[in-house]
């Protein structure tokens, strides 16, 4: 064993401890009222298990929220609390800083810029942020992968099969499999800087044409596949608007649906990762014009017929074309379509094509209270499934959903009224899976993507 290997070997050990002995504790209580019946404070237990997953740094957070989401991957009670998590995380002091960026760029990194801050600008949950400037004058964003994360990504996913294999045996309506395969796989990826530099070459060119949305430039010869450096754009957070006049928020909502939803219904590319903290708004003449886009690690390519699937659920549930709603569900990849688990699938879908259906101008809870929206039919879908014993999602369902849920919570807290309709009838027009094959595969060879499977 090399001495690297050993490191890493001793550092997936030492995370392996930590995550255990907070999760554990609390799996293990989970597992204890299934085995030996005795009673469970399941609010109390998610609680814990909120606060045991937030004082970590690493890819376990981003597994819980994106968990929340999913109806029933886990009891309702802890998908609550694991929505409060935040992406934030302890920055590493400058004196790491300076030895980690020493491992990435050589002994005489400093000297490639013409200043770079100390201080971070953002800390999240796989690295943090760094304001700096080349030797020509532009701002830039350098974005510093805290050490030893692989190794915390292969011990958190090695903890989230525990909770999975432990929920499977509290008579769950979610088969969660496939949706620990896709956790594994997205994460990994968020790891490797290079890809993500390659999502930034990706959506350059998809966004070229909508200038709503401002994508930066990546600096290659100054990133590692640990270190990302980006232009650094200039913005202001979204809520920073949220009482602003409805034609502004209304404006940056509109960027926000292009940003998301012209990518995946042209190109079979998805942002699985809509939330606040991605985006920020620029101005132009002191007023809000459009979004910058600041992160892309999260980044799913579909297939072309995945895409088609969406396009024909939205079409088969608004013009009641039942054949047309099960070929999409077939499309998908769902198994064993009864008229049960169409029915009760179909109590989700309309949640989320809901606002796409209705053409007139509305909110996207339309009259709904924000804290109230959604939960009757998580609810009703929930029993409806949990009838029926586990169904197996898909794995490409997973960031489908976490993006829809995300843009939606976005669109609420900015309280944006607009004919969402229309603008989804925009995007797709004269869709075909064909032409999303040819554009996906341009764009995806110009980035040096693979082409999705």
């Amino acid at each position: 064993m090399t001495d690297r290997e050993r490191n890493r070997f001793f550092a997936r050990a030492a995370r392996y401890a930590r995550v255990g002995t907070n999760v554990g504790g609390v799996a293990a209580q989970m597992l204890g009222s299934r085995v030996f019946g005795f009673a469970l404070d399941r609010g109390a237990n998610a609680i814990a298990l909120a606060g045991a997953l937030g004082n970590l740094k690493g890819p376990i957070m981003k597994v819980a929220q994106l968990l929340a989401t999913i109806p029933d991957a886990l009891p309702a009670e802890y998908a609550t609390e694991l929505m409060k998590l935040q992406s934030e995380a302890p920055p590493m002091g400058w004196a790491f800083v300076r030895r980690r960026m020493a491992a990435e760029l050589g002994p005489d990194w400093q000297q490639r810029f013409a200043s770079f801050e100390h201080t971070p600008a953002a800390a999240a949950s796989l690295g943090q942020v760094h304001r700096a400037a080349s030797h020509d004058g532009k701002p830039l964003a350098a974005k510093l992968q805290y050490p030893d994360m692989q190794s915390a990504v292969e011990a958190d996913l090695g903890q989230l099969e525990l909770i999975f294999a432990i929920r499977r045996r509290m008579d769950p309506a979610i088969d969660t499999r496939e949706i620990a395969k896709e956790i594994g796989a997205r994460v990994r990826e968020e790891l490797d800087y290079r890809r993500e530099a390659k999502h930034v070459a990706l959506y350059r060119e998809i966004l070229a044409d909508i200038p709503e949305v401002r994508v930066p430039n990546a600096w290659p010869a100054l990133s590692t596949g640990r270190l990302l450096v980006l232009d650094w754009l200039e913005g202001k957070k979204l809520l920073a608007y949220k009482d602003a006049s409805p034609e502004i928020r209304n404006r940056l909502a509109t960027a926000m649906f292009k940003a998301w939803w012209l990518p995946f219904s042209r190109f079979g590319v998805i942002h699985g990762d809509p939330h606040l903290g991605n985006y920020t708004a620029f101005e132009e003449a002191a007023e809000p014009r459009g979004i910058n886009l600041l992160d892309y690690g999260c980044i799913r390519i579909f297939p072309p017929k995945f895409v088609g699937g969406v396009v024909d659920l939205y079409r088969g549930l608004r013009n009641g074309e039942e054949a047309r709603v099960v070929h999409a569900y077939e499309t998908w990849g769902f198994q064993g379509l009864t008229r049960a688990l169409i029915d009760a699938l179909n109590i989700w879908a309309r949640f989320i094509y809901g606002p796409l259906m209705d053409d007139r101008v509305r909110t996207i809870a339309d009259g709904v209270k924000p804290a109230e929206y959604g939960r009757r039919e998580v609810h009703r879908a929930h029993m409806a499934l949990k009838e029926l014993g586990p169904v197996t999602v898909p794995r490409e369902f997973l960031l489908m959903d976490r993006a829809a849920v995300g843009l939606g919570a976005v669109f609420l807290h900015l309280r944006a009224e607009l004919n969402f309709h229309q603008l989804f009838e925009g995007a797709i027009a004269k869709f075909s899976v064909a032409e999303v094959g040819r554009r996906q595969a341009g764009v995806l060879g110009s980035a040096g993507l693979d082409t999705a499977a």
